[in-house]
């Protein structure tokens, strides 16, 4: 059973849903009520084993897991250092990893008597994930996203209104994920009695963070088994992208207690993280602060007012952290780097030209770290880098970034 998931491992967060000096619950007076029975129903859903074989059956016969741990031959040639994997999590239903978390949360919500769901999204794959499951079980779905990812994440807005969800493209700040998610927020405050908040990451008041995580952890737990059998023995190295960080949860919390595991989160260095307001690298970039009902690592001024990041990836353009990721940057437990939207590029091209995968950005500046340590590595060094996202909803802003107009191709 998923449960035992939840018995091997270094758990978290505390009873105030702290990670050492991060997370917690700060929130409306409103919210507080159902973030208390939302935690109580995760707390029974998780002993519960109707409840994870519900989760299991969909994940294998609608989401299509276990997702395929891949030797990256060509690309391991090429770079002529450590083996390179790459876990498959693009070819998931939806192509992401956003469903592995979005239908434990509707079970939830269904289970709650909850009828209408919401969700912030920024690339857009946690909004087609939500939107999908609510499809096939007939709830209300309104999806907040952000009206400049509207713009630069077409093929996804569309995919969600052919799911029948509503998108309300949200116009303040810079309409990016950060003010997608003040909408949601302020959408559940007012509908309290009838609506679920779906959050997409590891962010948001407790018991998100961790509740998001444990179903992000099917993607390590399925590493660590898929490695045994192709090598005998655990990766060396994991490495993921980071937003919010739900896939980069995903993959590395099953190895926390494997202390010769080395762990790498890759944030997104946008311009360069010596440009002010360019970039989306909280923990390289930022200082704790609260947002989103946690406290966590984030871009903010002098005066503590966050800050408009920037990427070139809009599922990584958040100016914030999940809370355990800045727990493990403070106790050293992983490390953390930036990459650029150069870099990122040069890697999505790769990707594509050697490997005949097209990821998406996100991922992208994943591999962009991994180009970059593997030539250094021995031979018998593996890596494994977290394949979150396939490439179709990018290939606009691909495109544009190398200078071609769509009319070309045709």
């Amino acid at each position: 059973m998923a449960n035992e998931l939840f018995n091997s491992f270094m758990t978290g967060p505390d009873e105030n849903g702290r990670f050492g000096d991060f997370g917690g619950r700060f929130v409306s007076e409103t919210l507080m009520p159902l973030i208390l029975e939302l935690q109580e129903e995760y707390e029974k859903a998780k002993t519960d084993d109707s409840f994870w074989a519900e989760m299991e059956d969909l994940w294998t016969h609608y989401v299509g897991r276990p997702s395929p741990l891949y030797f990256a031959e060509r690309l391991t040639e090429h770079l002529g250092g450590a083996k390179v994997y790459m876990k498959r999590d693009e070819l998931n239903h939806t192509g992401a990893h956003k469903i592995n978390n979005v239908l434990g949360q509707i079970i939830l919500a269904r289970r709650m008597g909850k009828k209408r769901i919401i969700a912030e999204t920024g690339a857009g794959q946690h909004g087609v994930a939500t939107a999908t499951v609510c499809a096939k079980f007939g709830l209300q779905c309104v999806v907040y996203m952000g009206a400049h990812d509207v713009e630069r994440q077409a093929p996804n807005v569309f995919r969600m209104r052919l799911l029948g969800a509503e998108v309300i493209p949200v116009t303040s700040g810079r309409g990016t994920l950060k003010d997608a998610m003040n909408d949601a927020l302020r959408d559940w405050v007012t509908n309290v009695r009838d609506t679920f908040y779906c959050i997409g990451t590891v962010a948001g008041p407790h018991p998100y963070p961790a509740m998001v995580r444990d179903f992000q952890s099917i993607i390590g737990k399925e590493v660590r088994e898929q490695m045994n059998a192709a090598e005998g023995r655990l990766p060396d190295t994991v490495i993921a992208a980071i937003g919010g960080g739900s896939n980069a949860m995903g993959l590395f919390f099953p190895f926390l207690d494997d202390k010769d595991v080395n762990i790498i989160g890759v944030e997104a260095g946008g311009k360069g993280v010596n440009a002010k307001m360019e970039h989306c690298a909280s923990l390289t970039g930022g200082r704790p602060g609260v947002l989103h009902g946690n406290r966590t690592y984030l871009l903010q001024d002098d005066d503590g007012q966050i800050l408009e990041g920037f990427s070139i990836s809009a599922g990584l353009d958040y100016p914030g952290i999940g809370p355990e990721h800045a727990w493990l940057h403070e106790i050293g437990r992983a490390k953390y780097v930036a990459i650029t939207d150069v870099e990122a590029l040069e890697a999505f091209q790769l990707s594509c030209k050697l490997e005949g995968i097209i990821p998406a950005l996100e991922p992208s500046h994943a591999l962009a770290h991994v180009m970059k340590i593997a030539p250094e590595l021995p031979r018998d060094h593996i890596i494994c880098m977290n394949m979150c996202g396939r490439g179709d909803k990018d290939i606009f802003t691909v495109a544009k970034a190398l200078g071609f107009e769509m009319g070309e191709f045709g």
